[in-house]
């Protein structure tokens, strides 16, 4: 059988159901199939390098071939703890779990450390900034030596938070200073208080790509006009843009409006976190590094194994609790998830914690 998709079977208002319903952010148009790197490699392709007088003919045969000049040696600049995926492009930007990479052959594409911010911020201001100055500088240094070594950089591809590396947080500053991508996949459609994570970080312009999947119930990508494909089937598979899903994500689209969600995330994320800071401060031994955005929160336990301990007996009384990183715990609750659900779970998860002193 024939699953729909906008690449086959074309909508007669497909263009006008394909902005997500007004939260779509300005100057930016959706592309409905996740293939952004290979479209910003595209664009840095035929803008930078070779120019728009089209492909020549070695072109179009050594690409055939795997070789140059058609497969050019470029590069995407991922940092440590991310991950954007388990395809073999996708996967050469992950460094979350060794267990996603082993065994498989990848590309020789830099890696930059993500900022390892302390907490409490307000304490650690000084040391923060300097941290994330560190991580920029050797962003700047590795764009010059893949530069040197005839890898170009063609583009930075980041989280808003850094969700499976450890709920790693940085500041809309030093995002700023990275906006050529911001991947969107988790932190897009409400958690953090705002649909869209980069919201946060007041910039004037937005990324070049935005990416999208998970709970907007569809993968995709925004990008800027500017770097919309050149021809036909540069960005192509069979089954993008499958239309009965842009009906789902318009009923996730209309509740989020109707029930006014953004702002109960918000409410109950500043009552969640007030309430880590208070269990933090409880069990100073067990607990640390409480942090997040909106009901996108994590804290820090004092070792894998009680993390494992805890998320098992607090599953026990009926709350799912995820792990990520070396040892922090994440909350991902709906946006329904309102501020006497914080309290319950504050409740639950206290008891449990008692019996970790």
């Amino acid at each position: 059988t024939q699953t729909p998709a906008s690449g086959v079977t074309g909508l007669e208002d497909g263009s006008e159901k394909l902005f997500l319903g007004g939260f779509m952010q300005g100057g930016l148009e959706s592309c409905w199939f996740f293939r952004s790197p290979s479209l910003l490699i595209t664009w840095f392709r035929c803008n930078k390098e070779r120019g728009l007088s089209g492909p020549t003919a070695e072109d179009l045969s050594s690409c055939m071939l795997n070789q140059a000049p058609g497969c050019p040696d470029l590069s995407i600049l991922s940092f440590s703890g991310a991950f954007h995926g388990r395809t073999m492009g996708c996967l050469a930007t992950t460094h979350s779990k060794a267990i996603h990479k082993l065994d498989v052959p990848s590309l020789d594409w830099p890696i930059a450390p993500f900022p390892r911010l302390q907490y409490p911020l307000e304490e650690f201001s000084r040391e923060n900034q300097q941290e994330e100055a560190r991580c920029l500088e050797e962003v700047e240094d590795l764009i010059v030596k893949w530069r040197q070594r005839g890898k170009p950089v063609a583009g930075i591809v980041i989280e808003p938070i850094q969700s499976e590396g450890g709920d790693n947080h940085a500041s809309a500053d030093f995002f700023r200073k990275l906006r050529s991508i911001a991947q969107k996949v988790q932190t897009g459609g409400g958690g953090t208080g705002k649909f869209w994570a980069h919201e946060h970080w007041g910039m004037d312009d937005p990324a070049d790509i935005v990416s999208f999947s998970k709970k907007l119930m569809t993968g995709g990508y925004f990008h800027k006009d500017e770097l919309q494909a050149d021809k036909p089937y540069r960005i192509f598979n069979t089954w993008m843009g499958d239309p009965s899903k842009n009906l789902f994500l318009a009923e996730v689209l209309n509740v989020i409006r109707r029930e006014n969600l953004l702002e109960e995330v918000a409410r109950s994320g500043k009552a969640l976190m007030n309430g880590l800071y208070e269990l933090q401060a409880q069990y100073p031994g067990l607990l640390s590094r409480a942090r997040g955005q909106g009901t996108f929160c994590a804290i820090d336990v004092r070792d894998a194994e009680t993390r494992e301990r805890i998320t098992q007996q607090t599953r026990d009384k009926g709350v799912i609790l995820g792990g990520c990183g070396e040892k922090s715990i994440r909350f991902r609750p709906a946006l329904i998830f309102k501020e006497y659900h914080v309290h319950l779970f504050l409740n639950i998860f206290n008891d449990v914690l008692a019996q970790h002193k």
